[in-house]
């Protein structure tokens, strides 16, 4: 098989792009805990969990959304759950699943979390852009992302 090199511009894009996969999220998470406690994981399934009705969602659809096996995140939510932040209950469509639901002590780690969360997401990410790059980021993001598997 032949596979064409990347260009120099390709090259530079690529890499400069690596860098910030690894950069952005280390110090997003590394604020996230020193502010929280929480890791970006128990993040993104309190935050998932309290934009859902009820506060509750099936763990085989979180799963999805986060690209984790219902393996793993059946052990994070156990984690979650003996902290307090979620519970978790027969998901009546699944007999092998689970619903998540996120209790309250879990939505006020949150309510206190995401204050701190945002202004570091500001200081590291946003406000280094203008309107045009986030628009332009916006659609190369959604465009990458969506791409099937």
């Amino acid at each position: 098989m032949d596979t064409p090199w990347l260009s120099k511009d390709e090259e530079h894009a690529w890499r400069a792009f690596r860098r910030l996969l690894t950069a952005l999220p280390a110090r997003l998470s590394r604020d996230l805990a020193r502010d929280s406690g929480l890791s970006p994981a128990d993040y993104e399934v309190l935050s998932t969990l309290s934009e859902k009705p009820n506060r509750r969602w099936a763990l085989k659809d979180l799963a999805a959304k986060m690209e984790w096996s219902r393996s793993r995140l059946s052990h994070h939510a156990a984690r979650m759950q003996a902290r307090g932040l979620i519970d978790k209950e027969p998901d009546p469509q699944d007999a092998r699943g689970c619903i998540l639901h996120l209790t309250d002590d879990g939505f006020t780690v949150l309510d206190e979390a995401a204050p701190h969360h945002l202004r570091s997401v500001r200081a590291r990410f946003l406000d280094h852009l203008s309107p045009d790059e986030l628009a332009v980021l916006r659609k190369l993001s959604t465009r990458v992302a969506d791409l099937p598997d």
